[in-house]
């Protein structure tokens, strides 16, 4: 079986595929201080919930919280008696190289989305991440990631307009019955949607332009259904498109390898 371990800078994705499908996902926040040790007990407890056996004999993680990688890694080598793959590591190979400008180090969860959002929808795509960033990635013709955008996320932003107005207060993100809001709440409400769909509508269409082809977008974090309520913003919306990424990646490194 293979452990898939998607770290944002939030929360932690652990899957397990068994070959033919992913048995299950389990959802953790992200944690530095966090051992290999109680990540196992944690991993071992939930699986137990689920009455199947933990077989795992590869891993494979994509982190965008460098600090967490070690005891993932001690977790992969102690629990599990393998060396796992890093996605964004030169050991990694991915099916097409990012074309990026020289030195530049692109997020290892827009690389996975890029594999993903290609095996499943082909070429030309805009991949729309709602995470703790928001983030737009570009895929060419034959798959290669060739950039994007990176805009802060909706509970970042929320968190921000918090922190740096102290007398207003948190809300939930939701789709205001109006425009106008008639309390602060509402008002932040409307703000905060509004002023999502309006930037990914906006820089989906320069996107287009820029690109000067027709162009699906497709869509996948927690907050994506949310956004799509009544638009016609995504083609598609994918909530396992990391972790379907991270099981092409490992699979074509082990046929590279002649492992697989």
């Amino acid at each position: 079986m293979l452990l898939c371990i998607d770290t944002g800078n939030t929360n932690s994705v652990f899957s397990i595929w068994d070959g033919e499908k992913f048995l299950s996902h389990w959802r953790i926040s992200t944690d530095h201080r966090r051992t290999a040790d109680e990540y196992f007990v944690w991993l071992q407890t939930m699986i137990s919930l689920r009455h199947f056996d933990l077989d795992i004999d590869a891993c494979i993680i994509s982190t965008t919280a460098p600090r967490v990688l070690f005891n993932l890694r001690v977790l992969c080598n102690r629990y599990f008696n393998t060396r796992p793959l890093v996605v964004g590591k030169p050991e990694t190979r991915l099916p097409v190289a990012p074309r990026v400008d020289f030195g530049t180090v692109v997020g290892p969860d827009r690389l996975v989305n890029t594999v993903a959002a290609f095996d499943r929808h082909g070429p030309d795509l805009i991949v729309v991440d709602f995470g703790t960033a928001t983030t737009f990635d570009v895929v060419d013709t034959d798959g290669a990631y060739i950039g994007g955008v990176i805009a802060p996320g909706v509970n970042l932003s929320l968190e921000a307009l918090h922190m740096a107005a102290a007398a207003l207060p948190h809300v939930d993100v939701t789709m205001p019955e109006k425009v106008i809001g008639t309390n602060t709440v509402a008002c932040i409400q409307s703000g905060i949607y509004w002023g999502y769909i309006g930037l990914t509508q906006g820089i989906v269409d320069k996107i287009r332009q820029e690109r000067a082809r027709p162009m699906k977008v497709i869509a996948t974090g927690g907050l994506a259904p949310l956004f799509d309520q009544g638009f016609d913003l995504f083609d598609a919306i994918e909530d396992d498109l990391t972790m379907h990424g991270l099981r092409l990646i490992h699979d074509y490194n082990n046929k590279e390898t002649g492992h697989g």
